[in-house]
């Protein structure tokens, strides 16, 4: 009798492993073919046309529903259009080891959970501009971390196929600068009524200031957040912002 039952508690453990080893085998199938259906042909990221992010899709379809939401506003440009300002004053203010690092910065990622753990709170995530601009580009804002593990396979196909130069380049021309505003083309006419390419180095760094939290926190709103970012970039970039004139 006692034989008995522990065959049929064998049995019973034995399939409900099974069943976990087939219900997980059929998940990453499933994830398998859902990466499958949204990877990229790289060719045309690495040199055609800046292509509409989803973020901005995203908002389209949004504003289709709020009538009331600013309208879109994105004028994508070519690199040598953008001011090399904008380009360094990003870098050193979102990425400082963007052209070091293979898309996934691990020392950045360290260092932004060792800040949480500190503080009790997400504030940091340490992502990289190319994991920013793969998640601009295909993904979503959600933060689980399904979208998360899709975000790393992006980002290291696109290390893998496409050029830092043109990452950095797009990032440039998606990344959100405000409600409605996508790329440093659109933020420029929108904040100075002027091309990213007659950029100062001071409206560099206020465009590089933005991009944590660009609704709230920009050169329209000058909040003290804003401003204390303004001057931290213009102490990395060995700049003294107090030669420049700005309003606080």
């Amino acid at each position: 009798m006692q034989s008995r039952c522990r065959y049929r508690h064998k049995n019973s453990k034995l399939r409900y492993l099974y069943w976990v080893f087939y219900s997980l085998l059929l998940m990453f199938a499933l994830d398998a073919l859902y990466v499958w259906k949204i990877w990229p042909n790289w060719k045309t990221i690495q040199t055609g046309p800046v292509p509409k992010s989803a973020f901005i899709k995203s908002y389209e379809n949004l504003k289709a529903k709020q009538r009331t939401l600013p309208r879109l506003r994105w004028y994508p440009v070519k690199r040598r259009s953008i001011s090399t300002h904008v380009s360094r004053a990003v870098v050193v203010a979102e990425d400082s080891r963007f052209y070091s690092h293979k898309g996934i910065d691990v020392k950045a990622i360290s260092e932004a959970m060792e800040y949480n753990i500190k503080n009790m709170k997400f504030s940091y995530g340490g992502s990289t501009i190319s994991q920013q601009t793969t998640k601009n580009l295909f993904l979503s804002s959600s933060k689980n971390l399904l979208r998360k593990w899709h975000e790393v396979l992006l980002t290291v196909g696109m290390e893998n196929n496409v050029s830092k130069r043109r990452i950095l380049h797009l990032y440039l021309n998606i990344a959100e600068f405000g409600r409605g505003i996508y790329g440093v083309e659109a933020a420029s006419r929108y904040y100075w009524g002027q091309s990213a390419y007659s950029l100062s180095p001071l409206q560099a760094i206020e465009l590089a200031a933005t991009l944590p939290s660009p609704k709230k926190h920009n050169p329209r709103t000058r909040t003290k957040r804003f401003l204390r970012r303004v001057e931290k970039i213009a102490r990395f970039m060995k700049l003294s912002s107090g030669n420049y004139s700005y309003r606080h």
